[in-house]
């Protein structure tokens, strides 16, 4: 069954792309048509793409893995975050720290100096400095939060980026590309795809058309998180099966290894005996 359907991304705008002038000509093989001077993008293909990337995302997050959300263009930023807070995923919405992920240790240290601030506010060190002081860690505290509050739970690199605008966002695909950490992207007439490893065509312009694909991604992830937690219980249960039915044997093994020891002190007993006889 399709994750999404040709009259849904239709509604949503999906098939519009950027003006001819503006092309990427390695997208030719999903343009549609060019309708006055603007290019019409083959939703029959965005439906299978979407299907494909759909399924790659709800196995990666099945497995207990990251996947990082990457739009910075004013139509995105909202919607993703909706999106990824839905599904507990991490994404950044705010600039792109540069070495994000090539020099992440660095941005680690960064959201951790986030947290001792916190613990400095709890523990009541701030009542001991001045005014100026509090003024300036509060301001660093919030400039932190916002363009890295959203990653802070993200402790190690993420499986996987799916990234709104890949051309916007080039220095993130990039950096992925250069770790080999595969990447989703809308990737509109005006990208260039070859870098993608999942190209989704679509217009990566229009909140609608960005919030239905996202719906049908963010859904995929959802089943994925669901059946985890379903082998997860299904393995607990299992592991105390095995556990009860284990411990007949254990207590049968533990039965025997006491009557082996009494039967060998009861020998050793007579032995002694045998040797007290012998000795008078």
């Amino acid at each position: 069954m399709s994750r999404t359907n040709f009259d849904t991304l239709l509604e949503a705008g999906c098939h519009f792309g950027h003006l001819k002038r503006k092309w990427n000509p390695a997208m030719a093989p999903y343009i549609f048509m060019e309708r006055n001077g603007i290019h019409i993008i083959d939703l029959n293909k965005t439906v299978a793409k979407v299907d494909e990337a759909a399924e790659a995302m709800k196995q990666i997050v099945k497995s207990g893995k990251k996947i990082l959300f990457v739009a910075t263009k004013k139509q995105a930023k909202q919607v993703v975050a909706e999106k990824a807070q839905s599904v507990g995923m991490p994404y950044v919405i705010e600039r792109w720290p540069g070495g994000m992920l090539t020099n992440f240790p660095t941005i680690r240290k960064a959201v951790k100096k986030m947290a001792n601030i916190d613990k400095l506010t709890n523990d009541g060190t701030f009542a001991n400095l001045s005014k100026r002081e509090i003024l300036q860690i509060s301001r660093q505290r919030a400039k932190l939060e916002k363009n890295l509050g959203s990653i802070a739970d993200l402790t190690r690199l993420p499986s996987a980026l799916f990234v709104v605008d890949v051309m916007k966002e080039n220095i993130a695909v990039r950096e992925a590309n250069r770790l080999g950490i595969p990447v989703f992207g809308i990737v509109d007439t005006n990208s260039n795809p070859d870098n993608i490893d999942f190209v989704i065509p679509a217009n990566d312009d229009a909140t609608k058309s960005i919030e239905v694909i996202l719906d049908a991604c963010c859904a995929a992830m959802q089943e994925g998180i669901e059946e985890r937690k379903v082998e997860k219980i299904d393995m607990e249960a299992a592991g105390e099966e095995e556990e009860k039915e284990k411990a007949p044997k254990m207590r049968a093994r533990k039965s025997k290894a006491r009557m082996d020891k009494r039967d060998e002190d009861a020998l050793n007993a007579s032995k002694a005996a045998d040797f007290i006889k012998e000795e008078d």
